[in-house]
């Protein structure tokens, strides 16, 4: 078991937990965090593109002109790939692009991403996300007591108040909240930071090790 600090909303240190190791402290499997999040963005694909082959295009399928004798390349009909306005040859038509990846290679793949994320001194642990009232400026300021400028993800567990907390958040590009049960590969790597509660923390480590 690693411990690291908790941190209330002002940034300070406030006592030590221990991180689970079987969740924080494996070494990192590259491919399956590559797998997760090449699963991820196949996901975000619509797969709503299309064109038409000859048999949509409108148009007449009459002979343009006789076989031989005009001295140009013989053509069947101007709805083919080589005429304006003909027909697209070998392009895209809908199809859908969703890929399933095993649960044991998802559940490596956070792991992975979340112990290379405590390897480069990434995560912090905070006390609660609770918020008195809905306020952007309070969500501001917790950011600059914990240091963060760029991207950051907090994680929280679903049974915490952090309703307003997330509407707060939801103004702030550089922020997004979460909970542990949505959490996944592409956001843990997207994020510069992880802020996890205390409560998030430790439902991760039962969650994730199974």
């Amino acid at each position: 078991m690693s411990q690291i600090d908790v941190l209330n909303q002002e940034g300070k240190v406030v006592k030590q937990i221990e991180l689970a190791d079987a969740v924080f402290g494996i070494t990192p499997n590259q491919q399956a965090i590559y797998d997760a999040i090449l699963v991820y963005q196949a996901g975000l694909r619509q797969g709503t593109h299309s064109t038409k082959t000859r048999a949509f295009v409108s148009g007449t399928g009459k002979k343009p002109f006789r076989q031989k004798g005009t001295g140009r390349a013989r053509q069947g009909s101007t709805r083919a790939t080589q005429w304006r306005h003909g027909a697209i040859a070998f392009g895209p038509h809908p199809r859908k692009y969703g890929m399933k990846l095993n649960r044991k290679v998802r559940q490596l793949a956070l792991r992975s991403a979340l112990s290379e994320k405590v390897v480069e001194n990434n995560i912090a642990v905070l006390e609660n996300l609770n918020f008195e009232e809905i306020k952007t400026k309070k969500a501001v300021a917790l950011l600059a007591a914990l240091g963060f400028e760029r991207k950051t993800l907090f994680v929280a567990d679903s049974s915490e108040d952090f309703d307003n907390a997330y509407i707060s958040m939801r103004n702030i590009p550089n922020a997004a909240l979460v909970t542990v049960s949505s959490l996944n590969v592409y956001d843990i790597v997207n994020a510069d930071k992880i802020v996890f509660t205390e409560a998030a923390a430790a439902k991760a480590g039962e969650v994730f090790a199974a």
